[in-house]
């Protein structure tokens, strides 16, 4: 199987995005269709996972070279990310319940459920097409969005197993791997999203879309022919009520005294976000290999975390001209705190992390700072700002305030 190439450094991610930004018009048309190379995307999703490129960027530069009507599509896939990531900020119980879900599954399902469960996610279910991209999944760390789709459909509605471990076996491996996107779309193809609404796999899909290499082997096709489509009977919770999150600024004010920033994996790029003007005089960032054997995180998406966070703490150093560290602790809330209390830090800055593990370690990681006397102070993008305010429903009144948004401040005057 070929391993198709996945930028994981900012300069990488820069020419990936180069390459790609002539195919924008086209990605409308061929976007669905699934090969082994995926030449018809962008192949950037773990770049925006880390924000090693940010969705202004990509608007602006999309809309400098392309008009609106000819880029829609691959914009509204751009804004998909940040629309995600915003509805399950004002949510944030069902990440928590997802994750209490997947614990309850895998100490209480029968044995049976869960070998099969293996099995499947093993490339052993006997439909040859889908155990192809859980073979593709498990040794490349990624799989083309609507082989997600299929994939998930057929796990859920097919195999009748659980949507949150299929939702876990996603998370392990993906090198993007999104708390929000990875989640809500589990949650979407179960029908558990959006009332009335859920995603089935169809031969018929599969066999318009899926390259004739992938569907050489026709080993259980049968299995997923249209007349035996049907969703699993899993119940609707899509009126969970939001919550009002906690805002944060978009700019820092003038700390007092010594500062210093904290990286993580939610954003790589604060060369080019709030935190850019300061004069920090020292960052860090923090691996911690116990939280990836909590989550069960493969090989390939632990190695990447690693990749993408060394190559913002060396970007952030040259910006801020100062040392950086990146460092592997089990205790990130206590290296954090012992970071800080070494290099005599009144404050440490951030960049507000999405909700998930990030999100999750703050409570401990501002405690283990105020131990010191030592302040957190968070921030987040202007883009996310306006977003946030904008997701307050579904997807498609969102899009129609994002979409004037963008042809305000992006696009091209006539």
């Amino acid at each position: 199987m070929q391993s198709p190439d996945f930028p994981l450094t900012r300069n990488d991610t820069l020419a990936r995005w180069r390459q790609f930004l002539p195919a924008v018009p086209r990605y409308a048309a061929m976007r669905n269709h699934v090969g082994e190379r995926h030449d018809h995307v962008s192949r950037l999703s773990a770049a925006f996972r880390f924000g090693l490129i940010s969705p202004e960027e990509i608007v602006r530069e999309t809309l400098e070279t392309h008009s609106f009507e000819s880029a829609g599509k691959w914009l509204q896939e751009v804004c998909w990310r940040s629309y995600w990531r915003a509805w399950l900020r004002r949510r944030p119980q069902i990440w928590t319940d997802w994750r209490r879900r997947v614990r309850h599954l895998e100490s209480t399902l029968p044995e049976e459920v869960l070998g099969r469960a293996t099995a499947v996610a093993e490339g052993r279910s006997g439909v040859a097409v889908m155990d192809h991209f859980a073979r593709e999944l498990r040794e490349t760390g990624y799989l083309h969005n609507h082989a997600r789709m299929w994939w998930a459909a057929f796990w859920t509605h097919t195999e009748r197993l659980p949507w949150e471990l299929g939702a876990a076996f996603f998370f392990r491996h993906l090198l993007d791997a999104d708390p929000a996107s990875n989640t809500l779309s589990w949650r979407w193809v179960a029908g558990r999203q959006t009332a009335g609404k859920s995603y089935l796999v169809r031969r018929s899909n599969v066999e318009k879309y899926a390259a004739a290499e992938l569907l050489a082997d026709t080993r259980g096709l049968e299995r997923i022919d249209d007349s035996v489509a049907a969703a699993a009977e899993l119940g609707d919770d899509s009126a969970i009520p939001p919550t009002e999150p906690e805002d944060f600024p978009t700019e820092l004010p003038t700390p007092a005294g010594r500062l210093g920033i904290w990286l993580h994996a939610d954003d790589g790029l604060i060369e080019d976000s709030p935190l850019a003007p300061c004069r920090p005089v020292a960052v860090a960032a923090f691996l911690c290999p116990a939280a990836f054997a909590a989550y069960g995180l493969s090989g390939l998406r632990s190695a990447a975390i690693q990749t993408a966070l060394s190559d913002t703490a060396a970007r952030a150093a040259r910006h801020c001209q100062c040392p950086s560290v990146i460092a592997s602790a089990n205790g990130t809330a206590k290296a954090i705190a012992s970071w800080a209390h070494e290099h005599q830090l009144q404050t440490v800055a951030a960049m507000a992390p999405g909700i998930g593990p990030v999100q999750d370690a703050l409570p401990a990681i501002r405690a283990a700072l105020a131990s010191h006397g030592i302040g957190l102070f968070l921030c987040q993008r202007p883009w996310d700002q306006q977003m946030n305010a904008m997701a307050t429903a579904g997807f498609f009144p969102f899009w129609n305030q994002a979409t004037r948004f963008l042809q305000k401040h992006f696009a091209r005057l006539p």
